[in-house]
């Protein structure tokens, strides 16, 4: 049981070394990149466009994920969550990447 709760530790402790990491290379390269907040857990990086400044990309199943099990919200409830308020704003060119698994 420690074992588990000390690999839990260290994996949690590595995130959040990668989305510091990740703020102090955006910060350089993109002051205007955008994260999500709450949604640290669904970060897979960053990505970037042809001549355009790097941007946080993000899962969107691990978005939906988030949704259910924290906020208790179906899955359909959480789908259209996330379309409305999240995946569906536009709030300028440091707005982040949706990445989708499922197609």
């Amino acid at each position: 049981m420690l074992k588990l709760l000390r690999k839990k530790q260290e994996k949690k402790n590595l995130k959040n070394m990668l989305k510091s990491e990740l703020d102090e290379y955006l910060m350089d390269e993109n002051p205007d990149a955008l994260f999500a907040d709450g949604f640290d857990e669904a970060i897979l990086g960053y990505t970037q466009r042809m001549n355009q400044p790097p941007i946080v990309a993000y899962s969107v199943d691990k978005i939906i994920k988030i949704l259910v099990e924290r906020d208790g919200m179906t899955y359909e409830e959480a789908m259209e969550y996330f379309d409305y308020n999240i995946g569906g704003g536009w709030l300028g060119e440091g707005t982040p990447m949706w990445i989708r698994n499922e197609f």
